[in-house]
């Protein structure tokens, strides 16, 4: 049973903080993004280029933090990561530190696809992604008011010792396809302020990203160094291989017990090879939706 997943990001989101008119846009960009995945899936292409079409379209709405809508870091620049990986081989590619590039899961997925490498970085990604003609954009494709005025604020309340709630602005999508094979994509921008060329989880596989056909697909969001540290998505998958857990055993085993007992806050989606589908978080609200074979897309919030 063919399945798909995507997220757009965990974090501290209310209803009173969002209206009526933002939660209806970003339910709508959650629904296309799956949709296109889903749309490959059903004609029967694989789940590595469905989750690239997911994450690709969420990359292009402003209202994420990944391509198009990334946040700004100390300097006021915008640093993109991403990284994919296949479960049928094991292979995986994977950037970091990189600008201009319209789409980094494209890169990404490059990088697994044509060269020798898993893991490219800054220039030399970009060098990469010229050399074999992804599409660059100027910066001002990249800025919007919104995302400047959260970096002032930041600026401000790390200024005044105040911290703001968090929201951890990444995207993802996890796919089984009608083969078997589970694959997984994640794509950010970052943290917003964020300084000293600091690198999150999202293009770290093991820990933002993971798949692998003897047990799920896993793509996560929240407090970066903690998924880092417990090396979340693969925890997950071996939670399933070595102690034989269900994929909602093991989702709910790192995110709502061993995430929380670190302190980190976030969530994750993961599909298993039988289809189910796990879109866990110990956050107030997390931007998600899935879609099974047969069944009718479902897109949520909180």
């Amino acid at each position: 049973m063919y399945t798909i997943a995507i997220h757009g990001g965990a974090g501290v989101i209310s209803r009173e903080n969002l209206l009526p008119e933002e939660e209806k846009l970003y339910l709508e960009g959650l629904a296309e993004a799956l949709d296109a995945g889903y749309k490959l899936l059903e004609v029967g292409e694989n789940a590595l280029d469905a989750v690239e079409a997911a994450v690709t379209l969420l990359e292009d709405n402003m209202l994420f933090n990944a391509g198009r809508g990334s946040v700004f870091n100390s300097d006021g620049k915008i640093d993109m990561e991403a990284s994919i990986m296949w479960g049928e081989t094991l292979e995986a590619g994977a950037v970091c530190g990189i600008r201009n590039v319209k789409n980094p899961i494209q890169l990404a997925k490059a990088v697994m696809e044509n060269s020798p490498h898993v893991f490219l970085n800054g220039s030399g990604a970009e060098d990469f992604a010229r050399e074999i003609g992804l599409p660059f954009e100027e910066d001002g494709y990249f800025y919007t008011t919104r995302r400047y005025e959260e970096l002032r604020k930041a600026k401000e309340n790390v200024f005044a010792g105040q911290f703001a709630g968090k929201h951890f602005g990444t995207v993802g999508a996890v796919a089984l396809d009608r083969y078997g094979n589970v694959a997984a994509a994640t794509s950010t921008g970052g943290s917003t302020n964020k300084a000293y060329g600091r690198i999150g989880d999202s293009p770290l596989i093991g820990s933002g990203t993971y798949a692998n056909n003897r047990t799920c697909a896993v793509s996560c969001t929240g407090d970066g160094e903690y998924f880092m540290r417990s090396v979340a998505a693969y925890d997950i998958s071996c939670l399933m291989e070595y102690k034989f857990l269900s994929l909602q055993e093991a989702c709910e085993l790192v995110i709502m017990d061993k995430m929380v007992r670190l302190g980190g806050e976030g969530g994750a989606i993961a599909v298993d090879t039988l289809g189910n589908a796990t879109l866990v978080f110990n956050s107030p609200g997390m931007y998600r939706g899935y879609r099974k074979e047969f069944g009718e897309a479902e897109v949520a919030i909180y």
